[in-house]
């Protein structure tokens, strides 16, 4: 019995110190809060409930454009927040950081670029900065590293950001010009990884509803920053989230697998269009957080036959 003991004790002991040998994966977004909405929450933990050890970190400034980073990285501006979260899951900030400071940091495995929201759609005004930017990134980080892309979302309905009107207030009109905007870049610059948050959040909007931004433009803390870490957790690892145990709190099983299929079929099928907001009775979700008398499988058929 002691010998049992003594063996299972050592089992126990190897497991933990391979766990903790894993290198973690580095993961760094030249951001604003587009990114933060992304992955400052929720990505870390995702990973944990896969036994993955994450490094995850956003150097941030609000409504920040690809403009802005390439200025401030010529300039050696010490203008952001970096925003890191370490193996621990504790979130720090040190303010007053450059873009130099922070790629040194670690020895990033992904480095994420991404357009301000309103110009998301615009291809021209990725071209007119990112290349310049994307050789910035590549002379200041080893050559492992891969720059992927972060495809960000369209705005709400009914939103007041004043950039909407560059897509006459249509939703629909902004997400098709962020995707082909996306695409159209990913293959310019040879982006090989495109996070598709734009397309996951559009797909979880065709099941419960118009709901997934707190203010028009941002996403709701609990649901819609869900959405896209899972998103982020299925581009950057390469493997499904269907099925990961991890949740945030507010989140309860239904919003979880729209959440995860959302994320899965975006991952899978990026060039989806036609995805609009569903309405009545699919938006109880949004509303009254609860489903429709004919059930979950039906009610998610019913909004979106995509989704499933």
């Amino acid at each position: 019995m002691k010998q049992l003991r003594l063996w299972m004790l050592l089992l126990l002991v190897g497991l933990t110190t391979s766990l903790w040998a894993q290198e973690p994966i580095r993961i760094l977004a030249v951001g604003n809060s587009f990114a933060q909405d992304a992955v400052e929450q929720n990505l870390h933990e995702l990973a944990a409930a896969e036994g993955i050890p994450t490094i995850i970190a956003n150097m941030y400034i609000g409504g920040c454009s690809l403009e802005r980073h390439l200025n401030n990285a010529r300039a050696n501006r010490a203008d952001y927040a970096y925003r890191k979260i370490g193996l621990d899951g504790v979130k720090r900030t040190r303010k007053g950081v450059s873009l130099a400071e922070a790629l040194a940091d670690e020895e990033w495995d992904f480095v994420s670029v991404q357009q301000v929201s309103g110009q998301s759609g615009n291809y021209d005004s990725y071209a007119a900065s990112l290349p310049d930017l994307l050789a910035y990134l590549r002379a200041h980080l080893p050559a492992k590293t891969e720059i992927i892309l972060h495809q960000t979302w369209a705005y709400a309905s009914d939103s007041k950001h004043k950039d909407f009107v560059h897509y006459n207030h249509d939703q629909l009109q902004m997400f098709r010009a962020i995707v082909d905007a996306n695409r159209r870049v990913s293959k310019e610059y040879k982006l090989k990884r495109v996070v598709p948050s734009g397309v996951a959040v559009q797909r979880a909007r065709g099941v419960v509803g118009d709901c997934l931004t707190r203010d028009g433009y941002h996403l709701d803390l609990t649901f819609g920053r869900y959405v896209a870490a899972c998103t982020w957790f299925e581009t950057i690892f390469d493997r499904s989230v269907k099925g990961n145990r991890y949740a945030p709190e507010g989140v309860d099983e239904k919003y979880k697998q729209v959440a995860q299929k959302s994320a899965h079929k975006a991952k899978a099928r990026q060039a989806v269009l036609s995805i609009r907001p569903s309405s009545s009775p699919c938006a109880l979700w949004c509303t009254q957080k609860r489903l429709p008398p004919h059930g979950e499988a039906a009610f998610i058929l019913a909004c979106n036959p995509m989704i499933t």
